[in-house]
């Protein structure tokens, strides 16, 4: 992945830089805050590390005018407000993880190759099944033409599923891919989601798209597609 890392201590930089280098990362590093907001807004990163403690702009007001251009670089932030309150408020205001100082960088690079799975949509990027049509640039979704309304957690849990239409995902590979461990009861939160997703595709006499696979997980396909068996475990 492209990454840029904003932060303002240099020495956490540089073991930064060096971590991620050795995982197969390209990346840059900036300290100052509009200087690395001018970054990235002018160059193309797939991930943001990006700390709220900066000098000259503060790294939620450079994630604001990330999230108002409708860029889908991931973002995670890193910083030594680590309590549940601020969390949640980075979250809010469009961080895709959240991690606080000090940290384990083996946890980091985790967190970042988790994202890295996940994945930046490149621009243009569309996905299908069957009459349901995710533009992911505009984070749109229709189905027979007509526009579907989804929150922010529910077009990302939507989107993991339509980029392998056909696969099974268990709930906790799920809950991993969308919710980056934030998910205390990982299986009831995305049954929660899933039924809400379903009342809004799914919803009168179209062809249900998703499905549930019994005690494995979630897919959704096109009506035309026929199941993909479960894979078992040879004993």
């Amino acid at each position: 992945m492209r990454i840029l890392i904003v932060e303002d201590e240099p020495q956490l930089a540089r073991h930064l830089r060096a971590a991620l280098t050795r995982h197969g990362h390209t990346v840059e590093v900036e300290g100052q805050g509009d200087a690395a907001l001018k970054l990235a807004l002018t160059r193309q990163h797939d991930l943001i590390l990006l700390d709220i403690n900066l000098p000259a702009l503060d790294g939620r007001e450079i994630l604001r005018q990330i999230r108002a251009t409708h860029a889908p670089t991931l973002v995670m932030m890193l910083t030594a407000r680590g309590e549940v309150g601020d969390r949640i408020k980075g979250l809010a205001a469009g961080a895709d993880d959240y991690l606080g100082k000090p940290f384990a960088m083996d946890e980091l690079i985790a967190r970042v190759e988790a994202l890295a799975r996940r994945g930046a949509p490149a621009a243009g990027t569309v996905l299908e099944v069957s009459d349901l049509r995710m533009s992911v640039p505009q984070r749109e979704v229709t189905r027979g033409g007509a526009l579907i309304t989804l929150s922010p957690r529910e077009f990302d849990l939507l989107q993991v599923l339509m980029q392998e239409p056909g696969r099974t995902f268990a709930r906790s590979e799920l809950s991993r891919l969308v919710w980056q461990g934030e998910c205390a009861d990982e299986s009831r939160t995305v049954d929660m989601f899933i039924l809400r997703l379903r009342k809004k595709i799914d919803a009168g006499a179209r062809p249900p798209l998703i499905h549930t696979l019994r005690a494995v997980g979630y897919t959704i396909r096109s009506p035309e597609a026929p199941p993909n068996p479960p894979c078992s475990s040879l004993s």
